[in-house]
């Protein structure tokens, strides 16, 4: 064995692989997109994203059916997607081993809502391990693998963002190289009819009884004592904070809170005077102690964001532990889309258009923030064609109403939406962003950008044969750089009485290798209009004592948007004639 520093995520990867798993399938999302990222690097493992987390779940299922172990990774909204097999999986059981890992995101870093998801475990009935640094990350995810072929039954691994990305040292081992059995026909297993099901449901309950002995003694639930005056009960990275804040309490940690260890933590009880909870979001472990009769002291901790070791000290009225003063005096950082996005053209139309934009989860959704102003709404992945088509349904918006959505996310989810417009009449207007990537989690590929996880060519689907062969007769290809034909296209298909798919292609600014010359101001020409300040470009600004545009060549792509909106042609490429001085002449 040898140590290492390593992420949450790359310790997930490792205690796969070291696990012998075959397979790792998934969807990008953070916090969790690192783990097949680097479990792709490693030998032996096929690792493949798939549409969305639904899918990689059936592909999982199928591995394990197959006999061989397996890792599907998604972040907590992802599971809402894979619920549906998760929850008929913990009926049928694995053949090889079948572990879910989940990465919540406390505080909403890079994400729509909070969700615990310890309580889909107690839901599906799966047990559900927490580790709280990177090396009980790799030796956890191994232990999933063994708990889930020994109790037959899908197992979750839980991490939040602190979890994932901070590092700690992890000990290193070897590959356990498995042989994969020959597969023999088990209808009465994985055939999930009304009567197999049945069968299965009170076998479940079988298994799980066995698991609740099992959680008692488990290694991953254990005893700190330090003293009898205060005893916590914590789980996950918020143990990090209890140690870090009160080296002095004693502890229960535990690993897996599902099923909950009700004998272990009586015993914890009843060895301290004062009993706590420290847990980040839901009162999952709170409600099953107090539903055991033990009194728990009130913290005043909040059930919304994340911890930190002095929060958790300053509920038990103990020193703040001594940190790094922060730094103020940073300039803000909002976020924006980077210069030379595609989607920048195609929101300012829609601005200027008016129109009602039923938005969807990407780099798009920044739309919404000023200067644009022109996204209305974002609830999940998919939502934007059915959020369309329900105001089309009521016919009260005075204003047009179109649809915006990525390439990855019409291939997860916006499929079956534009269906649904298409079966039942639509005369909406659909607006598809096509970057050639998955860009917010970090350029990944998918199935319209035609890259696989491990890098290789794939067939690109062609969005506009796939959109006509739905049944969608009018199909536009507009270029988003081009925002006064994205504009002329967009208002004669919203007043067209028919649905229109419109397809903005141009690839993400990140993915252009050879920028083209930035752009500049000529000063004698610009009339303050601020036209070009409003498309809200990083690399445009105001100059604050003329009110004149001022262009930073050093971030400029040479997009060329502030050129076509530009109106008095102030805009021009930086390899004009100045004096020595850097000033137009």
């Amino acid at each position: 064995m040898s140590r290492t520093l390593m992420s949450g995520n790359e310790a997930v990867a490792r205690g796969a692989w070291e696990a012998g798993v075959v397979v790792g399938v998934g969807y990008p999302g953070t916090p969790s997109t690192e783990v097949l990222e680097n479990l792709v690097g490693y030998e032996g493992v096929n690792c493949q994203w798939a549409p969305n987390e639904k899918v990689a779940a059936e592909v999982a299922a199928g591995v394990s059916v197959a006999g061989a172990r397996v890792l599907v990774t998604m972040k907590h909204v992802g599971l809402n997607v894979a619920a549906d097999p998760l929850f008929t999986q913990a009926y049928a059981g694995v053949g090889g081993g079948l572990v879910y890992l989940v990465a919540d995101d406390p505080s909403m870093h890079s994400s729509q809502n909070e969700q615990d998801t310890r309580n889909y475990a107690a839901a599906a009935k799966v047990p559900i391990l927490e580790p709280s640094d990177s090396a009980e990350a790799l030796e956890f995810v191994k232990r999933a693998f063994e708990i889930s072929e020994h109790y037959d039954v899908p197992v979750i691994v839980r991490t939040t963002t602190r979890i994932s990305h901070s590092k700690s040292m992890v000990e290193v081992g070897e590959r356990e190289e498995r042989d994969i059995p020959e597969y023999h026909k088990d209808a009465g297993r994985f055939v999930m009819m009304p009567a197999n099901a049945r069968v299965r449901r009170v076998d479940l309950a079988r298994r799980l009884n066995e698991l609740e002995t099992c959680v008692e003694s488990c290694p991953e639930n254990r005893v700190e004592m330090r003293g009898t005056e205060l005893g916590v009960i914590t789980s996950g990275v918020a143990y990090q904070y209890v140690r870090e804040a009160l080296p002095d309490v004693s502890v229960l940690k535990l690993g897996m809170t599902f099923p909950f260890p009700e004998a272990l933590v009586g015993e914890f009880a009843a060895k301290v005077e004062r009993l706590a909870v420290v847990e980040e979001l839901d009162p999952y472990l709170m409600l099953r102690v107090k539903a055991l009769g033990i009194e728990v002291m009130e913290t005043g901790l909040p059930q919304i964001g994340e911890y930190s070791p002095g929060l958790v000290a300053a509920a038990f009225g103990a020193p703040e532990p001594e940190l790094r003063e922060p730094i103020t005096d940073l300039p803000p950082r909002p976020p924006l889309m980077c210069p030379g996005c595609p989607h920048r053209g195609v929101f300012y139309a829609l601005h200027r258009l008016k129109a009602v934009v039923t938005g969807d989860i990407g780099c798009y959704t920044l739309g919404a923030l000023p200067p644009l102003q022109a996204v209305d709404t974002c609830i999940c992945m998919g939502a934007s064609m059915g959020m369309a088509h329900g105001m089309e349904l009521i016919g009260s918006a005075e204003k047009p109403v179109v649809a915006v959505i990525g390439d990855s996310t019409f291939a997860h989810s916006g499929l079956t939406g534009l269906l649904n417009m298409v079966y039942n009449g639509s005369k909406g207007t659909v607006m598809i962003l096509d970057n050639r990537t998955t860009a917010m989690t970090g350029h990944q590929g998918n199935p319209v950008s035609g890259v696989t996880l491990a890098g290789d060519p794939a067939p690109a689907v062609d969005l506009e044969a796939l959109v006509r062969a739905m049944g969608v007769s009018s199909v536009r290809m507009v270029n988003p750089h081009d925002p006064g034909e994205v504009y002329h296209v967009l208002k004669e298909e919203v007043a067209a009485e028919h649905l229109s798919v419109i397809v903005a292609k141009a690839p993400c600014a990140l993915l252009v290798r050879e920028k083209a010359d930035p752009f500049a101001v000529d000063e004698d020409a610009c009339v303050k209009c601020g036209r070009c300040i409003n498309l809200g470009c990083p690399a445009i600004s105001k100059d604050p004592q003329t009110s004149r545009a001022v262009i930073d060549a050093t971030i400029c792509v040479g997009c060329g948007l502030c050129v076509k909106v530009c109106k008095s042609d102030a805009i021009v490429p930086s390899g004009a004639a100045c004096d020595i001085g850097g000033r137009w002449s």
